[in-house]
């Protein structure tokens, strides 16, 4: 695959601040929920289209570790976009969080509400997310560019051991 730089500064600058828009609504869901599984468990018990699957999980006694993984997937997805590292790691767990979200607030055909007809936030956050992965957004001003330009990640440096 052909590496997909972006082409100005102007583009450079949309990449990072969608990044990071996109980087602090995971992360402020991860800091406004902290410690809260019943939030997690509510959450769950009121979705529509698809309760038979989301409200059993909220019955489930595996609740806790579903609100551990919740709490702790928004943190590191957050951090991650954030800082621009491990991008093209995180991103695809993102999109399934948003796309999960998308369908636990559906109402099928409405989503959360009837101003919203199949599409709403979530499924926009989840198409940025899969286009800063094809831009590369961790390599424009974030620590996977930092990674990609050291000499030891690039195979330029050997170190002798012995």
């Amino acid at each position: 695959m052909p590496k997909s730089e972006p082409s100005g500064p102007a583009e450079r600058a949309v990449i990072v601040a969608l990044r990071v828009m996109v980087g602090w609504i995971f992360l402020w869901a991860a800091i406004h929920h902290y410690g809260n599984s019943a939030y997690v468990g509510a959450f769950l018990s009121s979705t529509k289209t698809f309760h038979p699957i989301y409200g059993a999980l909220a019955q489930s006694p595996l609740l806790p570790v579903i609100s551990f993984l919740v709490e702790y997937g928004h943190l590191l997805i957050g951090l991650s976009l954030i800082a621009g590292f491990m991008v093209r790691v995180s991103g695809p767990f993102a999109v399934l969080i948003m796309l999960l979200y998308w369908t636990a607030h559906m109402n099928f055909p409405y989503i959360d509400n009837p101003n919203y007809l199949l599409v709403d936030e979530h499924l926009i956050i989840a198409a940025v997310i899969v286009w800063l992965m094809i831009r590369r957004a961790g390599q424009v001003c974030g620590l996977d560019g930092l990674a990609a330009r050291m000499a030891a990640v690039r195979g330029g440096a050997r170190i002798n051991v012995g």
